[in-house]
């Protein structure tokens, strides 16, 4: 095949190319695979304006779509790649690009490098310059880079992100993408596919009116006798009005049927009913509502008495455009009763009684208005993207407390620029008749104006968009498509696993935050004090074993944080990477690190005179204490006394302590270069630490009373 030829298409075919229909006999296609809509499309032999949106082009035949009724000629116009399944395809295949959460990471990672090396470069200087061995100066100094390195990050990135896997497994969650949980703790939009996703993607029989639009339980046992007895080509409606009617249809007895014309769109039966009909023969004719109101004389009134349809025709069609405008697939039904004595192969369906509207929806999933209020108390807005019409979309739209009003239809997004769609999408709710691209678009607009993204999809067309997302989610039931680009699946049908997923993607986040919050006060408070020690006394204050030993017993404890339990005002809203706030943090809680290990410093030497081991050895139980201690500090915004850290995290820390004070006072200590410490000097480090501790979190309190971590 090649663009130009012409292919004869009918019942049953796949589409092999897309197309414009040149010649049409009743066709109607099943594109659900490429737009995700349920209903079947009607195609036209017709012109329509260039930017309609692709579940509009009804001259249209798409690639991997196929034929459900009817047949036709089509030209090719597009190939291979250059359809639109193609270029779903090569959007699949583009490199992922950075998350929020790699992008806080790399920033941070930046940060220490400078730091380090900027830190450890003057100290190596300085020593040198004051006549101090090279080797040992260089020892020092490469020591000094481990210590204000946070080497355990990688290890508490991973620990938490498997941790969270598990518990959202037991959810019913399957994360494909570990990065994806912390992307979930950041998420501000969650933009989602409609159909099967806020909707549960099946045709639903929602009311059966009368010509009043009044409720007619007589209308749905006709519309299903019609059901029951066809016998063509098996379809979402009748499965949704059989599904609508329990009653037993055994005992009628079906006398005729006259096919669904694709000419008229209609579909009629003859049969004969039971006891509740006085066994009277029926014909029943259902279709599109203009065809079934084009068959009708007359039409059933309230009392069952029947009326000249000329009566209400301007009424019916007012309540038919009324229904259509708020999202209905709206067919009509009529019938007329037969004698014993006709010929049932001979009648035709004229002469007809309107008995009233039959109302289809695709329905809302029962739980999706409460995990859409609780998404908007965490802090995450929802945005609806699909490729229905306007009416529709709006009407879903408001029944899910969305904005009707705030609504971008997908020829108009094609008119701005990137710079003005990441401007506009800010307030917009609704997005409808958008094609899959366009999808893609709009996710990267949300990323470019500051917001981490979510999508929600279960079509091929949504893979591009859920492949773009920060977290890209689909559910078990998806197209294949759709589930290889996803970062999560979920198993279950319900959404509120996504609710489970947000909270533990903020505390995946926050105990990572935790952990950097603790290195970069108690690690770069003591490694900046050992750095300004360096410079003033004729010894090392920790030998470069030290500083590891140091860092051993302090990293331990840190490991404990990836599992340590957060505080529920942090799962509140989003939380993003926030740099200026770290480095002040760092800054502070630094130097009041730094002050208690000058104050251990005046009180070693000025106090106790102590020599060289006995510095060493007092001033690393002071380290390591002090970081034990605040780490309960910082590990949280409350006051410590009312937030409980993990019994793993205190079995760490007495652990550690515990440790510590073994080593000093074992026979191993002079292999450490440390000495077994006089009781006062140990008391006097404990106390050291006490003080240490209350003055930190009193300037925890202040600190964040004047410094708001960024959550949005």
């Amino acid at each position: 095949m090649t663009v130009g030829d012409i292919i004869k298409v009918k019942t049953g075919d796949m589409i092999p190319a897309d197309c414009l229909l040149i010649e049409d006999n009743s066709l109607s296609t099943d594109e659900s695979s490429l737009t995700g809509e349920t209903f079947p499309v009607e195609k036209l032999t017709t012109k329509i304006p260039a930017n309609t949106s692709l579940s509009e082009r009804k001259n249209s035949l798409w690639m991997g779509t196929h034929v459900i009724s009817g047949s036709g000629k089509a030209i090719i116009v597009n190939l291979a790649k250059d359809t639109e399944f193609g270029k779903i395809t090569s959007s699949l295949s583009q490199k992922d690009s950075d998350t929020d959460f790699e992008k806080g990471i790399k920033d941070f990672g930046n940060l220490i490098l400078h730091v380090t090396t900027l830190l450890i470069g003057l100290i190596f200087i300085f020593n040198i310059v004051l006549n101090k061995s090279f080797l040992e100066s260089f020892m020092f100094a490469l020591a000094l880079s481990v210590g204000l390195t946070p080497q355990m990050l990688p290890a508490i990135i991973s620990v938490n992100l498997s941790q969270g896997a598990k518990r959202m497994s037991e959810e019913g969650v399957i994360v494909k993408k570990l990065n994806s949980i912390e992307n979930f703790g950041s998420m501000t939009i969650m933009c989602s596919d409609k159909t099967g996703t806020i909707t549960k993607g099946k045709v639903k029989l929602d009311r059966a009116l009368n010509f009043k639009g009044e409720k007619s339980e007589d209308l749905n046992k006709f519309a299903a006798i019609n059901s029951y007895f066809q016998e063509g080509y098996s379809n979402p409606i009748d499965e949704a009005i059989l599904s609508s009617n329990k009653d037993d249809f055994s005992s009628y007895k079906k006398l005729f049927e006259i096919p669904y014309s694709f000419e008229n769109k209609i579909l009629s039966v003859i049969v004969k009913t039971g006891s509740d009909f006085s066994n009277k023969n029926f014909m029943i004719t259902k279709g599109a509502f203009e065809s079934i109101v084009n068959i009708c004389d007359s039409y059933e009134k309230s009392d069952n008495s029947i009326g000249n349809i000329s009566e209400i025709k301007s009424q019916i069609f007012d309540l038919f455009d009324e229904f259509s405008s708020k999202g209905y697939r709206v067919l009509g039904l009529s019938y007329k009763i037969l004698s014993d004595d006709s010929d049932f192969q001979k009648e035709k369906a004229i002469g007809m009684i309107f008995k009233g509207f039959l109302l289809f929806i695709d329905p809302l999933k029962e739980d999706i208005k409460d995990v859409i209020s609780q998404m908007n108390n965490l802090g995450v807005s929802l945005k609806m993207i699909t490729g229905d019409n306007e009416e529709i979309a709006k009407n879903i739209g408001s029944q899910i407390g969305l904005n009707p009003e705030k609504i971008l239809l997908g020829q108009d997004l094609s008119s701005y620029s990137i710079s003005q769609l990441n401007k506009k999408v800010l307030d917009i709710d609704i997005f409808a008749e958008i094609s899959p691209n366009q999808k893609e678009k709009i996710i990267r607009a949300y990323k470019e104006a500051g917001e981490v993204v979510g999508y929600m999809g279960d079509g091929i067309n949504d893979a591009p968009a859920i492949k773009e997302a920060d977290v890209g989610i689909s559910v078990d039931t998806a197209a294949d498509t759709a589930k290889d680009a996803a970062s999560i699946v979920l198993l279950q049908n319900s959404l509120k696993v996504l609710l489970s997923g947000i909270k533990e993607g903020r505390r995946t986040f926050i105990n990572t935050l935790k952990y950097i919050f603790v290195a970069t006060s108690a690690n770069f408070g003591n490694m900046f004090s050992m750095a300004g020690a360096s410079i003033f006394l004729k010894f090392l204050p920790l030998l470069p074993k030290q500083i590891l030993l140091t860092n051993l017993f302090t990293d331990f404890p840190s490991l404990q944080i990836a599992s340590d339990s957060v505080d529920e005002d942090w799962l509140k809203n989003p939380v993003k990477w926030d740099m200026k706030f770290i480095k002040r943090f760092m800054v502070v809680f630094g130097i009041i690190s730094s002050l208690f290990d000058y104050l251990t410093f005046f009180v070693l030497i000025s106090i106790f005179k102590s020599d060289e081991r006995l510095f060493q050895t007092g001033w690393m139980l002071e380290s390591v204490i002090s970081a034990m201690v605040v780490m309960l500090i910082v590990r949280t915004a409350r006051p410590v006394t009312k937030s409980k850290p993990s019994k793993k995290l205190i079995f760490a820390i007495i652990c550690v302590s515990l440790c510590l004070i073994a080593i000093i006072y074992s026979p191993i200590n002079s292999y450490l270069g440390l000495i077994a410490l006089p009781i006062k000097v140990i008391l006097s480090m404990f106390g050291i630490s006490f003080i240490y501790a209350l003055v930190a979190e009193i300037l925890k309190k202040k600190f964040y009373k004047n410094n708001s971590f960024s959550r949005k």
